[in-house]
């Protein structure tokens, strides 16, 4: 075969893939989707994730399945999706400390979040914010950095080891000065209970869940992680009116697709996400969760990824947290 014969061959293999890629991106969604959701039942990602699912499958006239694959700090679902075909009809239902923070402290996640994901839409921003036990001696974080001298060997609770408010709470070590101290338990309400009876003195939770016992007076809300205070609780100062200029901390859930997919079919699917959290019910629904609505599109939902997975990792490095055995 001549190179020219050669060429053509090629050419017309290449333009067969592309109409065809452009026929199925035209046709889409011809059949029903599936949403990945790496975390069990009952929790914010899985209540949120079904509640997206339920409008996304309104919007494109197709059912969308909720699938719960739990494992591995959000590991297995999300290397899961990664490895699906790019077609647009499984989803990620996405978290940031798994996206952001996990590549750095696990040896092999199953995925890389830049390479094999294509951002749709970020969804919202759970607000996470530091409380403070009532015997402690401070009223905010502006007065507990101008009292570290006389408070040495704080502990501060989070979720587990590399969670977010373990991330955070280093962050604000380094940021800070603070002496502090992390103490990894097997989830939120255990450190938020320790910290309510005065065994740890600090903890990183998320503002829904706090609110309520801030407000009864049973814990001290010291500062929250956001750019500007939150409407729930405009009473709690922000880590950079504190003087920690830069802090701020987005603990985001969002939807993703497989790396590769038609950029035909993102578009569509971050439009109609969008529309989605402009919808009143939704953003009613999410901010009773305590999730501040987002709607981003997915340029702008992969830039924070980008920046999201670039500062944990010096974070990350600089505290030394590793979940390799």
């Amino acid at each position: 075969m001549s190179l020219l014969a050669r060429f053509l061959t090629a050419l017309t293999a290449l333009l067969a893939g592309l109409i065809g890629t452009w026929a199925h991106a035209q046709d889409y969604p011809s059949r029903p989707l599936r949403l990945i959701v790496p975390f069990g039942p009952g929790g914010v990602s899985d209540i949120v994730g079904r509640a997206y699912a339920q409008a996304l499958e309104r919007r494109l006239g197709q059912p969308v399945a909720v699938e719960n694959r739990p494992g591995a700090s959000g590991n297995i679902g999300t290397a899961l999706v990664a490895a699906s075909a790019a077609d647009g009809y499984t989803l990620l239902f996405a978290f940031d400390g798994t996206m952001a923070i996990n590549p750095h402290v696990y040896a092999k996640p199953g995925f890389d979040p830049i390479a094999d994901f294509v951002a749709i839409s970020k969804i919202g921003n759970s607000t996470q914010m530091l409380i403070a036990s009532p015997g402690l001696p401070v009223s905010s974080l502006s007065d507990l950095i101008a009292k570290q001298a006389s408070l040495k060997g704080l502990t501060f609770g989070s979720s587990g080891t590399a969670s977010p408010g373990h991330v955070s709470g280093e962050m604000l070590r380094m940021a800070s000065g603070l002496d502090l101290i992390h103490v990894p338990y097997k989830g939120g309400a255990a450190a938020v209970n320790d910290v309510m009876a005065g065994q740890i003195p600090l903890a990183f939770t998320a503002l829904a869940t706090a609110k309520p016992l801030i407000e009864s007076g049973k814990l001290k809300g010291l500062a929250v992680t956001t750019g500007a205070r939150s409407s729930l609780l405009p009473g709690i100062q922000t880590f950079v009116e504190a003087g920690l200029a830069d802090f701020v901390v987005d603990t985001w859930l969002g939807v993703m697709a497989p790396a590769r997919t038609p950029a035909s079919i993102v578009e569509r699917l971050s439009r109609e996400s969008m529309a989605i959290v402009a919808d009143t019910e939704i953003r009613t629904r999410l901010v009773s969760l305590g999730i501040e609505p987002s709607g981003s599109d997915s340029t702008a939902f992969a830039r924070q990824l980008a920046a999201d997975v670039a500062r944990w990792a010096k974070v990350v490095r600089a505290a030394g947290i590793n979940l390799n055995p």
